[in-house]
């Protein structure tokens, strides 16, 4: 068995707290996510949990860390800088690759700000010729490929989309990657299957097509702020698509407390080994190993 690499997974930080707010940036769908926010999200995101789970994870030494998306809360122009900050105290753009979520594309005026903001933790290793999605990062024997899911909906609505274009180039760079010798990882917002009409990827099926026909090694994704283990069609063999809870969250209703995932992956002859260690925090944010699983 050769050396192992190890990959965080985290997600949907929604930073604590949002910052204030202008009485004309409040309107259509912002005025009601800020309703929810002051009345209820505020409650249970909060940034003692977040730093306890970055600050446990860091501790871990991983080799790389993936963020799936949802870094701001209402994409207000204001929140952008925090969230930069923030994710330059977990890392570099060598260290971390992010993924936007549906939050930080909230509405159409600052649907852009993402990438503007975090792009060198999303550049790829090769020119996109000003697309950014999808983009392929190696890092150690990973190659991690990102995709955005993330568009702006109406009020109440959290759906996502890849689109066709995105779809087809995802399609020939998984055909590129297909010939090396590369554990990929596909990093995406929303979860590849879900029940829910008003959060799923509305372009799913087009998604596991490509897979089925490609094929990768392991699929990571946040949005429904759960740990969660869903089995899809590869090319030659099942793909895990793992998503974890808010990274701030304390547990409320049927959400889990804040946790995130190490996935220790290293080569056992001619197949990859992958073995994933949850991590969460408890009741006095102190953080422990929740479990782990062999996944191959």
């Amino acid at each position: 068995m050769t050396d192992t690499f190890t990959l965080a997974h985290l997600s949907d930080p929604h930073l604590p707290p949002l910052p204030a707010a202008r009485m004309r940036d409040l309107v259509g769908k912002r005025a009601l996510g800020y309703l929810n926010w002051t009345r209820n999200r505020h409650k249970y995101h909060r940034r003692e949990v977040l730093d306890s789970l970055v600050a446990d994870l860091k501790a871990q030494r991983p080799d790389h860390i993936a963020v799936t998306g949802d870094l701001v809360n209402l994409a207000l122009e204001a929140e952008f800088k925090p969230a930069q900050a923030w994710l330059e105290s977990v890392g570099t753009p060598q260290q971390v690759t992010v993924v936007p979520g549906n939050h930080d594309a909230y509405v159409r005026a600052t649907r852009h700000h993402f990438v503007d903001a975090f792009e060198p933790y999303l550049r790829g290793d090769a020119e996109t010729n000003g697309t950014p999605f999808p983009f392929v990062r190696r890092r150690g024997p990973l190659a991690l490929i990102g995709v955005s899911s993330a568009v702006p909906t109406p009020p109440l609505m959290a759906t996502g989309r890849l689109g066709r274009a995105q779809l087809d180039a995802l399609d020939r760079q998984l055909a590129d990657l297909s010939t090396e010798d590369a554990f990929r990882v596909l990093l995406v917002h929303h979860p590849l299957h879900s029940d829910s009409r008003m959060k799923h990827l509305t372009d799913s099926k087009a998604l596991r097509a490509v897979l089925k026909r490609r094929g990768v090694e392991l699929v990571l994704h946040g949005h429904d702020h759960i740990h969660s283990t869903t089995w899809i069609e590869g090319a030659d063999r099942q793909i895990p698509a793992i998503g974890v809870p808010s990274a701030s969250a304390l547990a409320h209703r049927n959400y889990p407390a804040a946790a995130y995932n190490l996935f220790s992956i290293s080569r056992d002859g001619n197949k990859w080994r992958c073995v994933q260690t949850v991590r969460g925090i408890d009741a006095d944010f102190r953080v422990t190993q929740i479990k782990q699983t062999t996944l191959t």
